[in-house]
Formats: C-alpha cells, structure tokens, sequence
C-alpha cells in the first residue's frame, strides 16, 4: 500500500515543521511565519529527487583527511576581477552560489555578462524560469553576448531541469531564479517555503554529485530579506547581496557567507546601458563630483576586507521647525549617528538638541566600521559651525562615550590609500600613531589627537 502525502507546517523564517499550526513558531519566536505545505511520502520523494531506496548501500567509508587530495582543486575566472575577489578568488568546482537583490539591480544582467568570458571554454546551461528564450537572446545581443557555448533552457520544472543536467552535463549552470522552479509532485505554489527548499535540494545534489558549480538568483521580500525559507541559505555555500539604489548607478556587491573565502570584501560596479562595468578604482570614483570649500563635508577611510576604500560623508545641521528635532541617516547606523550626537553635546561643547540633523554616505555605501565615527562627527561639526574642513585631510577614528578617540586597524593600509588619491594630511587617533612608520609617508602629514575637539581644530586649521 503505497503512503499518503501529509499536511504539515513549516515556519518560512527557519525552516522548522510542525503538524498543527501556531502562530508563534516554536523554534525561532517568530509571529504568523507557520504556513501549510504538504509533505510527500518517502517513496515519492525519493522518485522526485532522483535517489532510490538502495542509494543507502552504496555509502562510501569515512576518510583520513591526510587522504584527501586537494591538488586538482581550482577556480572557474569569471572573467570579472570584482567578482572573483567577492567569490574568494574564482567559482570553485562543484559549488552553489545564491545572488540576490532589490528587483532591477543587476543580477540577471551579471550572469549574462560573465558567460562570455566563461563561454570561450566552457559549456554554460542558463535556465530561466522568468524569461522566454527570445528574451534572454534580446538582453544578451545588448550586452554583446554571443558566446556559441552557451545553452538556454526555459524551464520551471526542476525535475526536468536536474535530468538536462544529467544529460548535458555542462561545465557551469545558472538558474534564474529558484524561486520559479516547482516540483510537480508537491502541491504548493511555486516560490512557497516547501518548493523553494526541495528545489535548491534537488540542485545541490545534482550539482555536487556531477562536480558542477550552479549559481542561483534569488528574489527578496518587503524587508530585504532572501525570499523563502531561511534555510535556503544555509543550503548554499556562497550567499552574495548587490546592494544599492535602482536609481543610481553604483553597485555593491558583497559576500554574507562565503564557504570558500572571506566574507569581508566587496565588488563595485557601474550600471550603464551596456551592462555592469566593474570599478577597479572606487575610492576615486566614490569622491568624484566631490564639492570644494563646502562645509558639513568629510572624507574618511574605510576597510572592506583587505581593501581600503575612501569615502565622502555627508552631514547637514539646521534649525527644526518642529517642536522634537529630526533625525535621518543614509548608509550609516541610525543609533550610532544618535550615540555619536550625545557624545558631542555632552563632551565636546557642540549642541544639535534643537537642531535637524542628516546624515549621507555618498554613492550609495553603506558603512557600519566604527573607524568611519570621527568623520561622521567632522561632517556634522562642520556643518554646525559652517566651517569647511580642508580638502587634503583624511579622517578616520572610532569615539568612545567619553569622547575619547580609540586607535583603529589597518592604520598603513588606510593613509596609503589616502596618499595614492592625493591627499596629504590624516587626522586620525593618536594611540595609533606608534603602530605606522611615519617614514614610509613622508609627503603626508600625520596628525594624531585625543579627542573630538582636538579634531575638529586639526581638520579646520
């Protein structure tokens, strides 16, 4: 007698199944995240994910790690140097890789883009469950991608999908998106927590087994989050975020979970008609349009893994016209913009109690280091006063609550950058000047200070 499919619940933030509904998830705490989903039976499951009831004898022993052989391993180049130093160095053989983002920003447009350059080689397989073939074939003849090598498959049924796969067996493939493919055997919706979590199964097996890196696109919900179940992430080896506003043309991309490298750097790039072009210069694309004798104005730097990136923040101080002053920050933690206000009024003498005060990151970063606090202070303070801080001086530091200046990493790294743009004077905490050779920098002037006053005088003078 064959077994009966079952009503479940499964919590679409973590992913935990439960036979009645609640609307407290009991896992995660969660509220109204339980949704109902059919289970299948273990005999069709087995049938839709391509294993059979013997698979089970065929497991191999377990190995001494001093047998495993590592020599083989290498990465796919993508052709995009921004993209390989978010991967950790290339698309490792056998991966799952999920790019996400806002609608619009780029991810489909990336994959197109680095299958010429993967094409010249290698045997892609694009399937999209969102667009026509003759769609597909539009965007790629506008960004200039014809590579011979490169398969389209429109498709939404996964179990077809892993059989193509099976049968073509390509050297890369990329699915756009996983949140349309479907198991016709599951009686929920594409997209839901069930199809979402069974189809990346049915790939990541398929993908590992044949030694195939796959690369998922993935859609977000209201809240910026991976749509579908948390556990989506936790499947995949590689989580990237493309970060930045539809409306502007800077891209970030950085890495959130990364099982193959660090998950501290970031690519740039630059959305024009013809495509993302990669930025191998932030730092001056970041400053240009940058205005001169402005006040409220400061540029700081930041690290983002092991590369130092300059950037240009942005404060604005002016009289409220409401009984309780505003507040607002763009790229830059809202609690810490309102910590960083308390500490000036009450250590360093600068009051903003009844002031408006806005806070910008410019190009669309988004920067939570706490080296970047004694710039975001600069930027305010010279707004407040009306008094520019002078265009060759960089700022970086981190305060403490008793407005008090605390040495940062990375302190060579940092004013090297500064000195290869230009700039000729860093105004950074004094604690950290015995950590970097002064005569290494000898055309920049370095300015160690105590506390916030002291750099607010240095930065005017």
């Amino acid at each position: 007698m064959a077994a009966k499919n079952k009503i479940v619940y499964i919590c679409s933030n973590c992913g935990f199944e439960s036979a009645k509904w609640a609307g407290k998830c009991p896992d995660c705490g969660e509220w109204n995240t339980m949704e109902e989903s059919v289970k299948m039976a273990v005999s069709a499951k087995s049938a839709a994910s391509g294993y059979s009831s013997s698979a089970s004898t065929l497991l191999t022993r377990p190995l001494a790690i001093s047998e495993i052989d590592t020599e083989d391993e290498h990465r796919y180049h993508t052709g995009l140097s921004e993209l390989d130093r978010v991967l950790g160095g290339g698309l490792v053989k056998g991966s799952l890789v999920l790019i996400s983002g806002d609608p619009g920003i780029g991810k489909s447009t990336i994959l197109l883009q680095i299958c010429e350059y993967l094409g010249q080689k290698l045997r892609i397989l694009y399937v999209s469950g969102e667009e026509s073939a003759r769609q597909i074939k539009l965007r790629a003849g506008r960004l200039g991608v014809s590579s011979p090598n490169l398969r389209i498959l429109a498709e939404t049924d996964v179990q077809l999908v892993v059989e193509h796969i099976r049968t073509e067996k390509p050297d890369i493939v990329m699915i756009d998106s996983i949140q349309t493919m479907n198991f016709t055997d599951l009686n929920s919706s594409p997209g839901s927590v069930t199809q979402v979590r069974e189809c990346t199964n049915a790939i990541m097996r398929c993908s590992k087994s044949l030694d195939i890196p796959a690369i998922l696109v993935g859609h977000v919900n209201k809240d910026g989050a991976i749509a579908g179940p948390k556990v989506l992430e936790h499947i995949v080896d590689a989580v990237l975020y493309f970060e930045g506003d539809r409306q502007m043309t800077y891209r970030i991309l950085r890495a959130v979970k990364n099982r193959y490298g660090s998950t501290n750097e970031i690519g740039v790039f630059d959305m024009g008609e013809a495509g993302l072009r990669q930025i191998e210069n932030p730092s001056q694309a970041m400053l240009s349009g940058r205005p001169t004798n402005a006040s409220g104005t400061c540029v700081t730097a930041v690290m983002e893994g092991t590369r130092p990136l300059l950037a240009e923040i942005q404060g604005l101080a002016t009289t409220s016209g409401f009984g309780t002053p505003r507040r607002m920050s763009t790229g830059f933690d809202y609690a810490r913009m309102a910590l960083i206000l308390a500490v000036l009024e009450k250590r360093a003498g600068f009051y903003f109690s009844n002031l408006d005060a806005y806070l910008n990151v410019v190009g669309g970063l988004r920067i939570d280091e706490p080296a970047v606090d004694l710039a975001v202070a600069m930027a305010l303070v010279s707004s407040l006063k009306d008094t520019p801080i002078r265009d060759d001086t960089v700022v970086f530091g981190e305060i403490g609550l008793a407005g008090e200046l605390r040495s940062v990493s990375h302190i060579e790294s940092r004013v090297s950058e500064a000195y290869r743009l230009g700039f000729t004077r860093c105004v950074l905490p004094y604690h950290s000047m015995k950590s970097i050779d002064s005569k290494r920098f000898s055309g920049v002037e370095l300015i160690g200070v105590h506390n916030v006053r002291e750099a607010f005088d240095a930065c005017v003078q």
